[in-house]
């Protein structure tokens, strides 16, 4: 975009300037003018900065499986009192802003001045500096251009620092969003969820980046939005929240030890809190949900997808980030493959990418929660059939399992990646997870039999017998 901007300030100098991603259309040209009404606008206009249009693809699967279209971002969290922030495409800017120039009100007098030092700022190009129009003179023009559109006239200088959402509104713009129809923009997305992890893995690592840089929102001026800086604050650093979320969903690990451990029974008014509180975040975001105008679907793969990205992408991205702070590579950067489109004749392989399987170290954090809390299940369902639970004991107990079946709930979309193209059938899914859960058991009784005989009680054909206590994994003995 660097080279864009250097280029066409030589070619037109037209005072708005757009950019998409190499992938993407001008499905409706009548954006263009959109957003230069929100530019030009009486009230606010010589305020706004950029207009952001939401992101929408084409070639997505019907169910929206992996979160593509990611509606639950682009047409409501990423709203702002200042404005949508930049997500680097499908967006119009004010091309001064672009300078670094500031809005109208914290300008000075002298528009001069806003240029400092220009040779640092903008290089030692003088046509591009003064955006005198060229075009009488053809060979001196493309011998500046050929200059401005190399990478390195980027060296010794400071451009390319400003073009972040954050940095324009840390200087007191404001921004737009515009939504319309038909979509501004269309591109594709990837299907596969393989690419579709590395995608976001490098949107998360990004973010990360971002925070422990001195671009962090906390040391921003006072020109940012007090509220506007808490967005950007959670906009970057919730890669970090999700090694919580990790841990928590390995806690189901502690049916499976051989130790007793000794936890206080949470208080009836704590455990009263705990549930409103929870209460009022689902229906705070079923309310935004609905003022959005989305679907239940699209909150649906929302929260699948972040707890998918909880389990294995975010914690990579921690990794990444403390990697560099302490001076090395981090991790290597992957381009996301993009499917490309299928005619009408080739319904069949529209979606060829979504049932394949590229095995990748990122897979193995979230093939571990599921094996678990699977485990977990089992485990409990081997105590009940082993030790005859009570009612009282087994209701003590649903509290978990049904943190486990939430957990596998949420990971629906991943099991069914890792399947292939066995997930055309996703009753398949449910069958392996009977199965697996009966292997489960029997294997739990088993072990118990062998290891601990007298805590089994006899079966009887149709029923179990006996009251036994809660077994224990503390009562095995090799």
């Amino acid at each position: 975009m660097n080279v864009q901007l250097r280029v066409s300030a030589l070619l037109s100098n037209a005072p708005f300037i757009i950019n998409f991603d190499g992938d993407h259309y001008i499905n409706n040209s009548a954006a263009f003018r959109a957003a230069m009404c929100f530019m030009l606008d009486g009230r606010h206009g010589e305020d706004t900065a950029f207009v952001q249009f939401p992101q929408r693809f084409d070639d997505v699967d019907p169910t929206d499986r992996y979160c593509n279209h990611n509606r639950v971002f682009f047409d409501a969290t990423a709203l702002g009192l200042q404005g949508p922030s930049y997500v680097g495409t499908g967006c119009m800017f004010r091309r001064p802003v672009l300078y670094g120039a500031d809005p109208p009100r914290w300008q000075p007098d002298d528009f001069s001045k806003l240029l400092g030092n220009p040779w640092r700022q903008f290089g030692n190009s003088m046509p591009f500096i003064n955006s005198v129009p060229l075009a009488t003179h053809q060979e001196r023009l493309t011998a500046e251009l050929a200059d401005v559109s190399t990478c390195a006239y980027e060296d010794g200088t400071e451009w390319g620092y400003v073009v972040t959402g954050f940095r324009i509104h840390r200087k007191g713009w404001r921004s737009m969003y515009c939504a319309m129809e038909p979509d501004a923009f269309r591109g594709t997305a990837p299907i596969n969820l393989t690419e579709r992890l590395y995608q976001i893995l490098r949107w998360s690592g990004g973010s990360l980046d971002m925070f422990f840089s001195r671009n962090c929102p906390l040391l921003a001026g006072r020109r940012l939005h007090p509220m506007q800086r808490v967005a950007y604050t959670n906009m970057t650093v919730y890669p970090i929240s999700a090694a919580f979320i990790f841990v928590y969903d390995l806690l189901p690990l502690m049916w499976l030890s051989g130790a007793e451990f000794y936890i206080q029974k949470p208080f009836p008014t704590y455990v009263a809190y705990l549930f409103a509180g929870i209460a009022m975040m689902e229906v705070s975001g079923m309310v935004e949900i609905r003022w959005a105008g989305l679907t239940l679907l699209d909150w649906c793969r929302n929260e699948q997808f972040c707890m998918i990205g909880a389990t294995g992408l975010y914690p990579a991205a921690v990794l990444h980030s403390l990697l560099r702070l302490v001076g090395l590579k981090g991790l290597p950067f992957k381009l996301t493959s993009k499917p490309q489109s299928a005619s009408g004749g080739e319904a069949k392989q529209r979606f060829a990418e979504l049932y394949e399987v590229q095995w990748a170290p990122l897979l193995v954090p979230t093939v571990v929660v599921i094996a678990v809390n699977v485990a977990a299940i089992g485990a409990a369902a081997g105590r009940v059939a082993a030790g005859g639970w009570s009612l009282a004991q087994i209701a003590g107990a649903a509290g978990g399992l049904l943190f486990n079946a939430w957990v596998l709930l949420l990971l629906y979309p991943f099991a069914l990646g890792i399947m292939g193209r066995w997930s055309k059938r996703p009753y398949l899914l449910f069958v392996l997870l009977v199965a697996a859960l009966a292997a489960i058991v029997s294997a739990y009784v088993a072990l118990l039999a062998v290891l601990a005989p007298g805590f089994v009680p006899p079966f009887r054909l149709g029923r179990w017998s006996g009251v036994g206590a809660i077994i224990s994994p503390a009562s095995w003995r090799f």
